[in-house]
């Protein structure tokens, strides 16, 4: 349901279409309707392969009531959004994957899913947010399975359709480009699901694990309401909506499940909202920090690759002297609270402390909005940040300036300098 919400919020079907045709993928094809649950329309989005006769429906299958009181509310918070990015979605669309032929896939491992995303066409920041969905859900199941992570096998998730489904949300978020996305509590279902391992009860043991330390809830309808993929897009990509959050609403999306229910309707809702400017700039946040004197340092870059890795957007190893004079590090995680759970668990059996400190504090940041802007060496992409409505920073991506530099054979600081001066 997450692709139909996101064509539904105004995110262009031919803008996912043509991302997802470089992926090189064949057999398949997507299905582009509008439909109604419970009086409420939106749009569906079926993938249909050679893989199976049945429609897919691997996204976020929460089930509610109200429009305005229960839905699964998924908030895209877009400090700078720009409307000709909201144009209407034509009501009925068929649109084809590269070939109309069908084949039959093995299961795929993870590297399978590397070499097919990172041989794509798909911009960096793209292939950066699905690898970084596949990485959660391949850690889930080799925890699941009791094996490395290269070594199992995606089933369900290493299907056509799921690689639709997972890329497909990375596309709509680039294109959208939310400072921040939250949800509410997530439906989990109930009752038992059938997969390559038999019938197991809701949820699923990887969607357990994905969702470790998220808001749930379950028993709202008796079917599957959250699968691994779409449990693995939350996790990886948005965090709980605060409670104090205001907001204001400049689009709604709807994307409607392929389930009948009959109590209630099976769909997901997503915002794209601004947030109120006296909320804009400040929020609550989590540091957590911890001394070592007697760790390894080799196993810095492991830990944080690790933390970096479950979306913790801040982490540092200060070196620092401790008693004894022993060389020692500070460990210091600026996270959100949803986050907590997962950063004790890493620091407890990855490091070598005995304990935390955790301090709830208010975080202030600028308002940001990322852009591409064309150069003479080529377009890059640029951080602008705002500080009560004055343009006070301009940063281009190192990476891709480091990249333009290394092709032309001119100094790095050229091409920044050239970013800025377009970008001002």
């Amino acid at each position: 349901m997450n692709l139909g919400a996101m064509i539904d919020l105004g995110v262009p079907a031919e803008i996912l279409i043509s991302g997802l045709n470089s992926l090189n993928l064949e057999g398949w094809k997507l299905e582009i309707t509008k439909e109604q649950r419970h009086g409420i329309f939106g749009t569906m989005v079926t993938v249909r392969t050679g893989e199976t006769e049945d429609h897919h429906d691997h996204g976020l299958d929460h089930h509610h009531d109200h429009p305005h009181d229960h839905d699964s509310d998924h908030h895209h918070d877009h400090h700078h959004g720009s409307p000709e990015k909201l144009d209407h979605i034509a009501h009925d669309m068929y649109l084809h994957g590269n070939k109309d032929e069908i084949h039959h896939h093995p299961h795929r491992n993870l590297k399978d899913i590397e070499e097919i995303i990172n041989g794509s066409g798909l911009n960096a920041n793209v292939r950066e947010i699905a690898l970084k969905i596949f990485r959660k859900i391949g850690e889930a199941e080799a925890t699941v399975h009791n094996k490395s992570l290269y070594e199992i096998h995606f089933h369900e998730v290493g299907a056509i359709d799921s690689i639709i489904d997972i890329v497909g949300a990375a596309i709509s978020f680039d294109y959208l480009r939310p400072e921040k996305i939250y949800f509410s509590d997530i439906e989990l279902g109930g009752g038992t699901v059938k997969c390559a391992h038999g019938i197991l009860p809701v949820p699923a043991p990887a969607t357990s694990l994905i969702l470790k330390g998220l808001p749930v809830h379950h028993g709202g309808v008796n079917f599957e309401a959250t699968t691994p993929t779409g449990a693995a897009i939350l996790a990886t990509i948005g965090e709980r909506i605060p409670s104090d959050l205001r907001y204001s609403v400049a689009s709604t999306g709807y994307g409607i499940g392929h389930k009948e229910n009959p109590s209630l309707p099976n769909m997901v809702r997503v915002y794209l909202a601004e947030t109120d400017d006296k909320n804009a700039t400040a929020h609550n946040a989590i540091l957590v920090e911890c001394n070592v004197d007697d760790m390894n340092p080799e196993l810095v870059d492991y830990i944080t690759g690790r933390l970096l890795g479950c979306g913790i957007p801040d982490v540092c190893f200060i070196p620092v002297v401790m008693k004894k004079t022993r060389p020692a590090f500070i460990i210091r995680v600026i996270c959100e609270e949803s986050h907590l759970p997962m950063v004790r668990e890493i620091l407890f059996t990855e490091s070598t402390t005995l304990g935390l400190r955790v301090i709830p504090f208010m975080k202030e940041t600028l308002q940001r909005e990322f852009v591409d802007i064309t150069t003479k060496y080529g377009t890059i992409t640029v951080k602008k940040s705002w500080f009560d409505g004055r343009l006070v920073t301009v940063k281009p991506e190192a990476d891709q300036c480091a990249a333009i530099a290394a092709s032309l054979g001119i100094p790095m600081k050229e091409v920044i300098r050239e970013a800025i001066n377009c970008a001002s």
